[in-house]
């Protein structure tokens, strides 16, 4: 089925601004701010403050190259399509693989994390979900019962997610907000700020590990669910950065309200008998933070909202991996049925099914701890972030008349720094999640092979030409994280800060072969028919093709 088809089928009942600011802050709010807030302050004290604008400020970065990129092309599921569009199908599909893994392992992570807190219900078979840190039968049970309700609720419509979001959005922005005042309220110590090692008690570089290691990035990933709907809303162009920037800011505040509140809250004689923060390890911290200051009614509150947060972001991810595997379709990488969208309800079911089953699987093997799959999930979503930069850089030369309700202001500058950044992230994901995530990418490299030969494609060569730096880039990352320091998880051949300026460095240079690659694969005709210039040049009257503008842009660039 035609893309255009698909989209128009989604817009039939466009999501509003609201509610894909409402998406897109679910999204954010899982999981996260329900651990976040006392893992950064265990591994950077008071410091954990800065360590969630620094993140807030990077997601920032990656969020806004693909404002450009989204809004100029409002598909569903367009973080899956880019690479296509910019270098053709083999790095399309190697992204859109990479994506769609990611988020689609999304969807059993918070189910499992919606049980494993369920566990701590006042209920003899809520305490039974969980043995020895893992899912027993009955909790894997239930995380099936969860993923199945919520992929029912958006198998019917875009419209019914966007109604159930909405209302479980304010109850998850309800909740940390009165947690927040309670715990304020119950006794605020501002010594805890200075006291106990000072303000960075463990040094600044462990700031940046919190960045990483403590789920602040992690967190705000949620703003790929603007991205991969945004193509519903009822105004794209406008909607989409707007969103972004509306869904990150309203994150931002909330979590620093979050980390303020418990870093206040932690009774002093509590940091004196731990040792300071190091020692503050909560098995789930605001809860524990409760029961230790009496607050019954804000435990309470806690664990129900620990059931509605991961569940809740669990409607973007459903949503959002079923436009992924559909745009994977789309490009002939996966069967054509895939793609095709219910006319009434406007949503792509059999890549519903597909994904319901990728979910159940991982379920029943690998997926008995939210711990189990998180951190290399978390690895794998940081490679989605590379393209959005290296879109912007590759159609700026490539499509310069392509309509851009919004554009990256100093994209030249900020595209190669916002690359540079999503690879120290890679980087920061540690040995060996970062070889895991680089294996798990390139595994669509032989399927991709595969799929063309049986297309008839005889130069594998031509097709594959602007895909090698990704193949490169991956390879390289590995080995840096393998050789680099052991506070990445490396074998300490580089020592560190030598390790993550040679990754900043380099992956520059990899920026720029990427955009190279991109403008050759425009000039050798790979990306194919655009969806929107030559769309509209089809239904425009008699002149000049939109493929002849590209071309002339491209020889232009050379």
């Amino acid at each position: 089925m035609d893309l255009s088809a698909a989209n128009n089928a989604g817009n039939k009942k466009g999501l509003s601004l609201f509610a894909l600011i409402m998406i897109g802050l679910g999204s954010i709010f899982g999981s996260g701010w329900l651990f976040g807030a006392g893992q950064a302050a265990q591994v950077a004290g008071p410091a954990a403050l800065v360590a969630w604008v620094i993140g807030a400020i990077f997601i920032g970065m990656i969020a806004m190259s693909y404002a450009e990129v989204g809004a100029a092309y409002p598909l569903p599921g367009a973080m899956a399509r880019f690479g296509s569009i910019s270098h053709g199908p083999v790095l399309g599909f190697i992204t859109g693989w990479a994506v769609w893994i990611a988020t689609a392992s999304l969807i059993p992570i918070e189910a499992i994390a919606g049980t494993q807190y369920m566990s701590s219900w006042n209920f003899g078979w809520a305490r039974g979900l969980v043995s020895d840190g893992s899912l027993s039968a009955t909790g894997i049970a239930t995380a099936l019962v969860l993923t199945v309700a919520l992929w029912l609720a958006c198998y019917w419509s875009v419209a019914l997610l966007a109604r159930a979001n909405n209302l479980l959005t304010l109850v998850k922005f309800a909740i940390p907000v009165l947690a927040c005042g309670a715990l304020i309220a119950s006794g605020f110590h501002t010594g805890n700020f200075t006291n106990h090692g000072g303000f960075a008690p463990n040094g600044w570089s462990a700031v940046l590990t919190a960045v990483t290691a403590s789920g602040v990035v992690f967190a705000f990933n949620g703003f790929q669910a603007v991205v991969n709907l945004g193509g519903t809303a009822k105004n794209p162009g406008r909607a989409i950065p707007l969103a972004l920037v509306g869904a990150l800011s309203l994150g931002l505040v909330i979590y620093l309200a979050l980390q303020v509140a418990f870093l206040g809250a932690v009774p002093p004689e509590k940091l004196a008998e731990a040792g300071g923060w190091s020692g503050i390890n909560f098995a789930s911290p605001f809860a524990d933070l409760a029961k230790l200051l009496m607050l019954h009614w804000v435990v309470t509150m806690l664990q129900f909202g620990a059931f509605i947060s991961p569940n809740g972001a669990n409607i973007g991810n459903v949503a959002s991996s079923a436009y992924l595997a559909q745009n994977l379709a789309e490009t002939g990488f996966f069967p054509k049925k895939i793609a095709e969208v219910h006319p009434r309800y406007g949503v792509a079911r059999p890549a519903m099914w597909l994904n319901l089953g990728f979910s159940v699987l991982l379920l029943v093997t690998i997926g008995h701890s939210w711990e189990a799959l998180a951190s290399v999930v978390s690895a794998a979503m940081v490679v989605s972030y590379l393209m959005g930069p290296i879109a912007v850089g590759v159609f700026r030369k490539t499509k310069p008349h392509l309509p851009r309700p919004f554009r990256l202001p100093a994209a030249t500058v900020l595209c190669p720094v916002t690359f540079a950044f999503a690879a120290c992230a890679l980087y920061w994901s540690k040995w060996p999640n970062t070889g895991k995530v680089a294996l798990l990418t390139l595994v669509s490299v032989p399927i991709a092979a595969v799929v063309l030969r049986r297309k008839g494609e005889k130069s594998l060569a031509r097709q594959f030409a602007p895909a090698w730096w990704m193949v490169a880039f991956l390879l390289w990352l590995a080995l840096l994280s393998a050789l680099g320091s052991a506070e990445f998880g490396g074998h300490g051949v580089l020592p560190g800060g030598v390790d993550i300026a040679l990754v900043a460095l380099s992956s520059v240079g990899f920026y720029f072969w990427a955009v190279r690659a991109g403008v050759r694969a425009h000039e050798a005709g790979l990306p194919g028919p655009d969806p929107v210039l030559d769309t509209a040049a089809a239904a425009a009257v008699p002149g000049p093709r939109a493929s002849e503008t590209v071309e002339t842009a491209g020889v232009a660039a050379r």
